[in-house]
């Protein structure tokens, strides 16, 4: 677990943006999304509910912590919560981001989610997910009928 200093850090992750995959699945995250704290682990988990398909999502410490809280709370005796608990365990890895501002992509992460020579970052405000170009567009266009909607929620 992260130190908890580290759990203070607040970033805000908007926009989008692409970004090559080396060949040892290296990827770049944008400058204005990388820790200032280069001890941050960063949480990426294999996320599979959007119906365009699987991405990795991003969880920085702070977001982890409520997530885990959020399962931690569900009672005992509903039977999503065991599925949680796995389903997040084991398809989630702590990454450091290195002096140069990269994540090292976990393999099987790359696969489930179709990442191979560029990847798409995509800004959720609290956190962030790594698409492949061809699923990231294949969702963007699933959300973009309904905007306004969205937003007569939070006016």
């Amino acid at each position: 677990m992260p130190e908890p200093d580290a759990i203070q850090e607040i970033t805000t992750y908007m926009g989008f943006a692409r970004h090559g995959v080396d060949e040892k699945r290296r990827l770049q995250i944008p400058a204005r999304w990388r820790p200032s704290n280069s001890k941050i682990e960063l949480t990426m988990t294999i996320w599979d509910a959007h119906e365009k398909g699987t991405c990795v999502r991003v969880f920085p410490p702070k977001q982890l912590r409520a997530l885990l809280d959020k399962i931690e709370n569900t009672p005992s005796d509903d039977p999503v919560k065991a599925k949680l608990e796995w389903w997040i365990g084991v398809n989630s890895e702590a990454v450091m981001v290195d002096r140069t501002g990269r994540v090292c992509l976990p393999d099987r992460m790359a696969k489930a989610a179709g990442i191979v020579n560029e990847a798409v970052f995509v800004g959720l405000l609290s956190k962030f997910e790594i698409w492949s170009p061809e699923r990231f567009e294949s969702q963007n266009t699933s959300y973009s009928d309904g905007g306004r909607d969205f937003y007569k929620r939070i006016a």
